[in-house]
């Protein structure tokens, strides 16, 4: 039936996403015909292929497909790559097309994985988004901070959520968010790691140098009012848009300082906190925390109020320019 399917859509070459997601009963024919799709399809750009274990055969035909096929969204969630099967996917490294790719719930591992993804990192020159959420790569991050020392071609959303790191591994993320590495990464998710705040102080100056991430969640990383940390970050930085510090344990201290921040800040668009005031018995306090989140907020909407009213006088600029142009000519 997948077969069929296949030789259908590479004949009317019309399909752009195609989604085969939990069909774990296609055999080799099915695989084989996908394999011919991918190569030879000048339309399909995004494939979905979740929740089936790309095993032997599964894993050399797409690894084979990879080599030429035309995808710039692979989504490979939850297939067990973990060894073998992602060293099977070695094509990757020589795909000249691929620009996101989606490995949530994969176990991948601290020791073979890490190193094989480190060099995907390393020769693959046009992804754009990796997202590794989800797995056990732990604090063994050196092969992957490699891939990612060399990476000049534009990676620009890095996710490593709930991966089971430490502030350990903080020691060569750090390196690498350094200017001139890594000039082009925009968003990174740390989220539901166990990072606490001595990994948050390890990544304070980096943060502060870095001058291309827009986009930063420390969301559930174990962090307490070491917030001040971050509003240190916040008063230095003129990229920071959007920072989520949501599920940690940031009280009145932290909101303080996190407000304090904001009145220095002109780039931060929105910040992620709980709204619920924690752990504070004190009806005083608690109401100064309401205070303060009413207050970032505010600060918040101000920033973005005011980075839309210079893009609208830019486009009028721009605008008016062109429109001067066709006048002179």
């Amino acid at each position: 039936g997948a077969s069929s399917l296949m030789e259908m859509m590479l004949y009317y070459e019309s399909a752009t996403h195609l989604d085969i997601s939990s069909s774990s009963s296609m055999g080799v024919s099915g695989w084989q015909a996908l394999s011919r799709l991918l190569r030879q399809s000048g339309c399909l750009w995004r494939l979905d292929a979740c929740n089936i274990p790309l095993l032997e055969f599964p894993a050399q035909a797409l690894s084979k497909a990879l080599l030429s096929s035309r995808l710039t969204v692979l989504h490979l969630e939850n297939t067990c790559l973990s060894g073998k099967p992602l060293f099977t996917l070695g094509a990757l490294k020589k795909n000249a097309a691929l620009q996101e790719l989606y490995l949530c719930d994969n176990e991948l591992n601290s020791y073979q994985d890490a190193m094989q993804l480190g060099e995907l990192l390393k020769y693959n020159r046009t992804l754009r988004t990796i997202d590794l959420g989800n797995n056990a790569v732990s604090d063994s991050l050196e092969e992957l901070c490699d891939g990612l020392r060399v990476e000049k071609s534009g990676l620009r959303t890095l996710v490593l959520s709930n991966n089971q790191i430490t502030h350990h591994g903080m020691t060569h993320l750090k390196s690498v968010l350094f200017q001139p590495f890594l000039r082009t990464l925009e968003t990174l998710d740390l989220s539901k790691n166990n990072l606490e705040n001595q990994g948050v102080h390890m990544l304070k100056e980096p943060l502060m140098m870095n001058r291309s991430i827009t986009q930063l969640s420390l969301a559930a990383v174990g962090i307490t009012c070491e917030a001040v940390v971050l509003a240190e970050v916040l008063a230095e930085s003129r990229v920071l848009q959007t920072v989520d510090v949501r599920q940690n344990r940031v009280l009145t201290a932290g909101l303080m300082a996190l407000a304090l921040a904001l009145r220095i800040n002109h780039s931060v668009l929105r910040l992620d906190l709980d709204q619920n005031p924690k752990e504070e018995k004190d009806e005083f306090l608690i109401e100064i925390q309401k205070t303060l989140l009413s207050r970032i907020s505010e600060l918040c909407a101000a920033n973005a109020a005011a980075s839309a009213a210079v893009a609208a006088a830019a486009a009028a600029a721009v605008a008016a320019a062109a429109a001067a142009s066709e006048i002179d000519a």
